[in-house]
């Protein structure tokens, strides 16, 4: 009885839970296989692999592969390499290295729709933007960010709103750096970049494998930073994954090719986890 009463007490929690999971992904492996139009909601014809083969070949579709790999890789990199960097820079007391800390976490909170926002009017206007007077005050041309660098623009506002994060991580694992090992590596006439690739970095390889797992997962689904500042375009320079899949479902209102599309994302993110899982476990091992 003792055994059987907690699992009795989790039931209802999974079963929630798997139902939760379960549901909305029979409903998307359904409406792959069918013939379903928004425009004609009562026509549900069987398809068969129709709607998988009209997604790939989507002349769209193989840009936004390359894009979504281009905006991963790109955010990581940025994101773990700065966030070292910072969180180095920040771990030496300093005067105000609390209000510094804040400023740098901050970013982390605002919404992507903000981000967006901030980063198409304030930063990246080729008329009024911060950058477009920097770029006059050097006597340079502004350049026009969302038309001539789509996916680079994208891929510095995902960034920017994922650095603190990367930061946040490696700040915590640098307060437990064994500071004794430092200190007799230095007396040992080990130079700054020697401790530096041979203690610090080992130290942060797991917090570095968290970093990179935890934003694969979130950055496969980068969705409003997009929608809000270049609609995918020009053409399809800065589509990824889940702004094609919103172009089948909402724009052309096929229901049926946007959830082909949508397992077909399901099984690329889990592609591109067990590369970067296996990659990462034979880094720490």
């Amino acid at each position: 009885m003792k055994r059987i009463l907690p699992r009795v007490l989790m039931a209802p929690a999974v079963l929630t839970l798997f139902l939760w999971m379960i549901v909305p992904l029979l409903m998307t492996l359904y409406f792959s296989f069918v013939n379903y139009n928004l425009m004609q909601p009562g026509e549900r014809t069987f398809a068969g692999i129709e709607n998988f083969h009209y997604f790939v070949t989507d002349p769209d579709f193989w840009p936004a592969v390359w894009n979504t790999l281009m905006l991963i890789g790109s955010v990581i990199i940025i994101t773990v390499v700065g966030g070292v960097l910072l969180a180095l820079l920040v771990n030496e007391p300093f005067p105000g290295r609390g209000i510094v800390r804040v400023l740098l976490i901050s970013p982390f909170f605002v919404m992507p729709a903000v981000n967006a926002l901030l980063w198409k009017h304030m930063m990246m206007n080729p008329i009024y933007g911060v950058l477009a007077d920097l770029w006059r005050f050097f006597g340079a041309t502004p350049v026009d960010w969302l038309t001539d660098v789509p996916l680079f623009s994208i891929i510095i506002m995902v960034a920017w709103q994922w650095l603190p994060f990367a930061c946040l991580i490696f700040i915590t694992s640098l307060q437990s750096l064994d500071r004794e090992q430092m200190e007799a590596a230095r007396m040992d006439g080990a130079t700054g970049p020697q401790r530096f690739f041979y203690l610090t970095i080992p130290h942060l390889g797991r917090p570095m494998a968290v970093v990179i797992m935890i934003e694969m997962i979130f950055l496969l689904g980068i969705f409003a930073e997009i929608a809000i500042t270049t609609n995918g375009g020009p053409g399809n320079e800065s589509t990824n994954m889940t702004y094609l899949i919103f172009k089948q479902s909402l724009m052309n209102f096929d229901v049926g090719v946007a959830s082909a599309g949508a397992l077909f994302a399901v099984v690329f993110a889990n592609i591109v986890a067990v590369f970067l899982i296996r990659i990462i476990g034979k880094n720490l091992d």
